[in-house]
């Protein structure tokens, strides 16, 4: 006979959940031929000594643990530190703002970008030398004048070359522009960009894109002329909001051949306010050296080389409800850590605008009143730009009956 313990766990009322219940130890005796033919699931008993000893233990399944409030609680980056993420991701867009080495290479490499900002740039200088012609040689000389035809030699001048010069060199500047921007988004990632296709709903969707992004420029001049306008800070918001403006333009091109909506490209801006401030800060201050359409054209000049460096810059933050990299985390790499509530992620840039546009489209809609939600951004102008909210009613016709139904009495016919 072998003696054999086991170690077990007494109670009257067995539960499950139950923990803590005593343990005692219970001896009994069995007959050496009747261990050695028991499987207790670990190994088999082949030679035991006359007094082994085996233990088992009964496991209960875990409690339901409930994480704590403390650990439910978002983890935040503190102020200072936030700010220094902001200033850091600021001094990133100046510095891609800045890199001319990129535009020279791009535009020395390839003929087809090259042949285009030859163009622009030639057809864009007339337009500088026009305006600056008028307003620093012609409108001095008859300000003054007496006589009718000297005092509105201006307005011919205006009406009949200034205009269709202007107006000519920004349709076929975008033209080239959207070209440029094709061809180094080609170059840069080997793929096409996605664009619209050639079938009559492409078409559509592409007068329909066309259409809402003049709307959108008009009502972004509007609201920095609003801007301008307030006293004090009129000026300086002016001017900030047109660094923003600018840098939505010049990235647009990069945004739409990736297939981004526009509520996608305005929050993917708002997001990332401090870097596209900076971005827009150099071409911003060019464009407030002149006169109104002067500024215009200075644009409409260095536009081409915006774009490139536009295609070439990587945006920061990647997150920007996470902005710190996992190597910062230390022992917690996967820990959330949000900025600061006193920095915002998000500024409402587009706000204003996106309302303008929105009563637009209201107005003008040619399509069927759709509800709108309160919590998406201007779904109705992501449908007009995708040419969704334009639709061709055709004349319902009146069924005509086939010819074996008719019935033929003489010349006369009954149906």
């Amino acid at each position: 006979m072998i003696n054999v313990e086991w170690r077990t766990r007494q109670s009257h009322d067995f539960k499950p959940q139950a923990r803590g219940f005593p343990q005692s130890r219970v001896k009994v005796k069995l007959p050496a031929s009747y261990l050695h033919s028991l499987d207790f699931g670990l190994n088999r008993a082949t030679a035991w000594s006359s007094s082994a000893t085996r233990y088992q233990t009964f496991q209960y399944p875990p409690a339901n643990i409930r994480p704590s409030s403390r650990s439910l609680y978002p983890s935040f980056i503190s102020f200072q530190d936030s700010l220094k993420l902001q200033v850091k991701w600021a001094w990133r867009g100046l510095y891609d703002a800045f890199r001319w080495s990129v535009v020279i290479s791009t535009i020395a490499g390839d003929a087809e970008i090259r042949a285009n900002v030859y163009k622009s740039l030639l057809l864009n200088s007339l337009s500088l030398v026009s305006i600056y012609t008028f307003d620093l040689l012609l409108q001095p000389l008859v300000q003054d004048q007496p006589k009718w035809f000297h005092r509105n030699i201006g307005w011919f001048y205006q009406a009949l070359w200034l205009l269709p010069v202007v107006g000519v060199s920004f349709y076929l500047n975008s033209s080239w522009c959207s070209t440029i921007a094709k061809r180094t988004y080609t170059l840069q990632h080997g793929t096409q960009a996605t664009g619209q296709p050639a079938t009559y709903t492409g078409m559509l969707t592409a007068i329909a894109t066309s259409a809402y992004r003049v709307v959108m420029v008009f009502n972004s001049v509007v609201v920095s002329f609003a801007l301008q306008n307030i006293p004090y800070i009129g000026p300086v918001a002016g001017f900030i909001f047109l660094c923003w403006i600018d840098s939505y333009y010049c990235f647009e091109f990069v945004w739409m051949a990736r297939g981004l909506s526009l509520s996608r490209r305005v929050r993917h801006l708002e997001e990332r306010w401090a870097y596209y401030f900076a971005f827009g800060l150099p071409s911003a201050a060019l464009c407030t050296c002149g006169t109104g359409l002067a500024n215009a054209a200075i644009f409409a000049l260095v536009f081409p080389v915006y774009i490139i460096l536009a295609m070439d810059s990587r945006p920061v933050p990647i997150d920007p409800f996470n902005p710190l990299p996992p190597s910062s985390q230390g022992d917690e790499p996967d820990l959330i850590r949000h900025p600061s509530p006193f920095v915002p992620i998000r500024l409402p840039i587009f706000a204003p605008v996106i309302w303008l546009n929105d009563s637009i489209v209201r107005i003008l809609s040619v399509g069927p009143s759709r509800k709108q939600s309160r919590h998406s951004l201007s779904d109705t102008t992501d449908a007009v730009e995708e040419g969704e909210n334009m639709e061709i009613k055709t004349i319902p016709r009146a069924p005509v009956r086939p010819a074996r139904d008719r019935i033929s009495i003489g010349r006369r016919k009954f149906d």
